[in-house]
């Protein structure tokens, strides 16, 4: 028996006592479906954002930073598939969501005019204690699976969060922002300069957070920065 026949037939047999299930329904996933079965799969709340050049994503950041364009793959709403699917990636520990999640935003973003022009894709990153209690960084893992897709390359140690901020769970927008000043910092900017840099973060919501890494990242001489996240909040 060759060992891709050998291979093949073990994987069958792992499946068949524990078979891969859809995220979503818990249906057992077919071959070629990944994280989501197609009927879920139909379901996801995209947005559309990435061909639209004045989208609800721009609107909400507009006149905060200088950027060339924002987008984001879904909508979020309370106790929407997309919040469920990202629940999963933070607090569940399902790494896969992130990447399936990063995959299908790149796919979408990889033909658009402006992200052509991306020379790095940067996640929103996060303090050393939360990385130490999560053990990954949810963006990153989004970052990554949009880099394969895009062929761009990734970089984790380029923005840094310096700092850990209190939840921003029900705070005004001023508190956030109140909370993120000098939350983050460039520690390489000779390898930034000059680049348009993607900035990826999980979901959208008042942005505070997206404008800190922004900011830290436009005090480097000559760059631009494009954000996409995976959710915006409606």
């Amino acid at each position: 028996m060759s060992h891709n026949t050998w291979y093949q037939l073990s994987r069958g047999l792992f499946y068949l006592f524990f078979p891969r299930l859809c995220v979503a329904c818990s249906s057992t996933l077919r071959t070629g479906e990944r994280v989501l079965c197609l009927s879920c799969v139909t379901q996801l709340p995209e947005t559309d954002y990435h061909s639209l050049p004045e989208n609800d994503t721009v609107m909400r950041l507009a006149g905060r930073f200088p950027f060339v364009q924002a987008t984001s793959y879904g909508y979020f709403t309370h106790d929407g598939l997309l919040q469920h699917l990202l629940h999963q990636l933070k607090y569940a520990n399902n790494q896969e969501v992130g990447l399936y999640l990063g995959s299908r935003l790149g796919t979408a973003l990889k033909n658009t005019d402006w992200a052509q022009d991306i020379d790095l894709i940067v996640p929103v990153p996060l303090h050393r204690s939360r990385m130490h209690e999560r053990g990954y960084n949810q963006s990153l893992l989004i970052a990554q699976g949009m880099g394969k897709m895009m062929q761009k390359p990734v970089r984790a140690d380029l923005l840094i969060r310096n700092r850990q901020t209190r939840s921003q769970t029900k705070k005004t927008r001023a508190e956030r922002l109140k909370n993120m000043e000098a939350a983050f910092c460039v520690p390489l900017p000779d390898a930034i300069s000059g680049k348009h840099i993607l900035l990826v973060d999980d979901v959208l919501t008042t942005g505070a957070t997206i404008e800190a890494c922004a900011l830290a990242l436009l005090t480097i001489k000559d760059v631009r920065v494009s954000v996409a996240t995976i959710g915006i909040a409606v």
